[in-house]
């Protein structure tokens, strides 16, 4: 079975040429957006993919720029497409994503529009577990070190296809992935060092050369170009390109 990984957007929180790290991935007709951060929409627009072609979102946590752009989801599928699609994220997630950050833009007492249920089928997946979403596309929510105290997930996808969202440097997790038959690593990257909430280069390229080589950086800053050449065995994943995976 193969997946096709779209990315929308590659660049971190605050870069303003590479959008927001989010992705689409293909399976067998159907289109799974990874996060959807607060250009999401604008890079789904210039892709020529229309909101009503996504069939489920998936969520790693709440910064802006993973879950900006659900607000404009949200109202597109409630009053022109007139349809819910799944939203997945962590039980953890659930109550802090509606309270913490979209309540105050999309409940509507008038219309008793009061819950992320109103606009999505909400499924809640657990730590640890595989769920399939779709046949041939599994998902495993990987708890993720980002921000202290605020939960977080990585992704591995048909156990094959590690796509860290935000994370610290783990080098062990990464090493355990590899051994267990892990084919990619979807790693964010801070160029610059220290890394406060994210790995570093310096971080990754401590990596042996074996897990280099499956390792594709994300969530870069702008000034990436910079720095072409002096990723070790890993290389920048691009904005917009289709990677086709094995997983």
């Amino acid at each position: 079975m193969s997946l096709q990984i779209q990315m929308i957007g590659t660049g971190s929180a605050f870069a303003k040429t590479y959008y927001n790290n989010n992705a689409l991935v293909y399976t067998g007709g159907f289109t799974l957006l990874i996060d959807c951060g607060y250009t999401a929409p604008r890079a789904l627009h210039e892709l020529g993919v229309s909101l009503d072609q996504i069939d489920a979102v998936l969520i790693s946590h709440i910064h802006a720029d993973h879950i900006g752009g659900i607000e404009e989801l949200a109202f597109r599928y409630m009053y022109t497409f007139k349809r819910k699609i799944p939203l997945l994220l962590s039980t953890k997630l659930e109550t802090i994503l509606w309270e913490q950050s979209l309540r105050g833009g999309l409940e509507n007492l008038a219309e008793d529009v009061t819950s992320l249920n109103d606009y999505f089928e909400v499924i809640a997946l657990s730590e640890h577990t595989p769920t399939t979403i779709h046949p041939g596309l599994t998902v495993e929510l990987l708890p993720a070190d980002h921000i202290p105290g605020k939960p977080c997930y990585s992704f591995l996808l048909n156990g094959k296809i590690f796509f860290s969202a935000d994370t610290r440097f783990n080098g062990p997790l990464l090493h355990e992935l590899h051994h267990k038959g892990c084919t990619v690593f979807l790693h964010d990257c801070q160029l610059h060092s220290p890394g406060i909430v994210h790995a570093t280069l310096d971080e990754l390229l401590t990596l042996p050369k074996p897990i280099q080589q499956k390792t594709l950086l994300m969530h870069y800053g702008d000034d990436m170009p910079q720095f072409i050449g002096k990723t070790g065995d890993m290389t920048f994943i691009e904005q917009f390109k289709t990677y086709t995976f094995e997983a």
